[in-house]
């Protein structure tokens, strides 16, 4: 099942079957995920979402991707806050419907992400957070080679309260240091 995972940039018309899948999989967003307007959980708001999304992606500060397995989406996964110059790096965001946890489809939809992040996008380093308690999003940054850097305290405001995050950072596998990027 794992082998047919891919991961492609967004299009405004992946917001059907994205808004499909938030309203399928609205129990994940009640613990792990920011409080949101209910109305961003259709299709109508995945379809604000994506333009949003890909004008960033126009302005160069965001990689806005989606998962598929067999040809179907079945998830968002995003970098965003791109910075280049000095820092040449972005943030790591996603989500797999709640049905494919716990196969290694999500290791697997990171692992084709950071492809694309180090090759075609050049970017020296990618950086992801997770709540503390998330362990699941904690093991699949691990197991795509990103190192803990420590706790971030109060770092996301959620539920009435803020919330610790873990940090993680992966470096690009051609960073000697030395090379501002994989061409150079």
């Amino acid at each position: 099942m794992r082998d047919k995972v891919v991961v492609r940039l967004a299009k405004r018309d992946d917001a059907e079957a994205l808004g499909r899948l938030y309203e399928r999989n609205l129990s994940l967003f009640s613990s792990d995920e920011p409080s949101r307007d209910a109305s961003f959980f259709t299709v109508e708001g995945q379809a604000r979402a994506l333009r949003d999304a890909l004008d960033e992606y126009d302005a160069g500060r965001q990689w806005p991707g989606v998962a598929l397995m067999d040809g179907d989406v079945i998830g968002k996964i995003t970098l965003h806050d791109i910075r280049r110059g000095p820092l040449n790096m972005a943030e790591v965001g996603g989500w797999l419907s709640a049905d494919l946890h716990n196969h290694g489809v999500a290791t697997d939809a990171l692992a084709h992400l950071l492809r694309i992040a180090f090759g075609e996008l050049g970017l020296h380093k990618i950086v992801g957070y997770a709540k503390v308690d998330n362990i699941a999003s904690r093991k699949v940054m691990e197991h795509n080679g990103f190192s803990l850097v420590g706790t971030v305290e109060r770092h996301v405001y959620d539920r009435g309260r803020w919330h610790d995050e873990m940090l993680y950072e992966r470096l690009a596998p051609w960073c000697d240091g030395t090379r501002p990027s994989a061409d150079g």
